[in-house]
């Protein structure tokens, strides 16, 4: 389990981690989501030692990170700008990873040797950023790591090759109990692999909850009234987002469905129906609704 405590972490006066503190789950994937400059970079290079904190708590079950090297050895991490030395192999940098993870295994290396289709004595530098990508992914995957950090995993992978990488995070989680803390702006692709969420703004995490959870806690509805626009709704309801298209309302409420669709059904409404949010929605209507929406600007 990762556990992290009332994190704090200033840049020349700037507070890129304002207390900040979430919990992954043993086992779990959990992603890590929020806009540009909410200090999620910032927490995991904590998390792997490369920062330390001003103050606050980073335990991985139980131990704290920093200069740990024990702990460190079952932690790998694939940064967004994965470090590579500038004359080095793919094989150079496995030998390099080696020498770190007593637990590296060869036998794997091998396995996965077909499924990058990579020239090991390739040098890194000449290869394509998304190759890159790749070899990072072939060397973090056979240090068998009990925990996994990744900063933006799979951009500059094609389609194929992402489903890929993703199969293989998976059965590491199913068969190893591998716990992976993610962080990306694909909101999409990690509806599809990730258990927990934690939402991220301002250096504090605004709310981290299963996903599941997440998804029943948040109803869109989308509802005809009668006659014309839309009567007051009931009060108490705790409305995120209201917008129309035509005679159709899209309103965005926080609370469970059965008691707002309820509540709502005695407005004598022509059609009113419960609509799942994707990740994407919450994380827009989690971040302030309208305020953080996308606006329309006259240019």
């Amino acid at each position: 389990m990762i556990e992290i405590r009332e994190l704090v972490k200033t840049f020349d006066g700037f507070a890129a981690l304002d207390g900040a503190s979430l919990t992954v789950p043993q086992g779990a994937i959990y992603g890590l989501v929020g806009p540009n400059g909410a200090g999620k970079s910032t927490l995991l290079r904590h998390l792997t030692g490369v920062y330390r904190q001003d103050s606050g708590s980073i335990a991985v079950d139980g131990e704290q990170v920093w200069e740990n090297v024990a702990v460190k050895r079952r932690i790998a991490s694939i940064p967004d700008d994965w470090h590579y030395f500038m004359q080095s192999s793919i094989r150079d940098m496995m030998k390099f990873y080696r020498g770190f993870y007593p637990q590296f295994n060869m036998e794997r290396y091998e396995k996965l040797r077909s499924v990058f289709s990579l020239d090991e004595k390739q040098l890194i530098r000449r290869l394509s950023k998304g190759m890159q990508k790749q070899a990072a992914f072939w060397i973090a995957m056979c240090c068998m790591p009990d925990y996994l950090i990744l900063d933006e995993p799979v951009d500059g992978l094609d389609p194929v090759m992402r489903r890929q990488v993703w199969s293989l995070i998976m059965q590491d989680v199913a068969e190893r109990g591998t716990t992976v803390l993610v962080s990306s702006h694909n909101l999409r692709e990690l509806e599809d692999v990730c258990d927990h969420v934690g939402i991220m703004n301002k250096g504090k995490v605004l709310l981290e909850r299963s996903l599941s959870e997440l998804q029943e806690n948040t109803v869109k509805m989308q509802i005809v009234f009668r006659g014309e626009g839309a009567p007051e709704l009931p009060a108490g309801l705790n409305l995120l987002h209201e917008s129309h298209l035509g005679r159709v309302f899209t309103i965005i409420f926080r609370g469970n469905t059965q008691q707002i669709t309820e509540r709502l059904a005695a407005l004598d409404p022509v059609y009113m129906e419960a609509v799942p949010l994707t990740l994407e929605e919450i994380f827009i209507y989690e971040l302030g609704g309208a305020d953080y929406a996308v606006r329309d600007i006259v240019l």
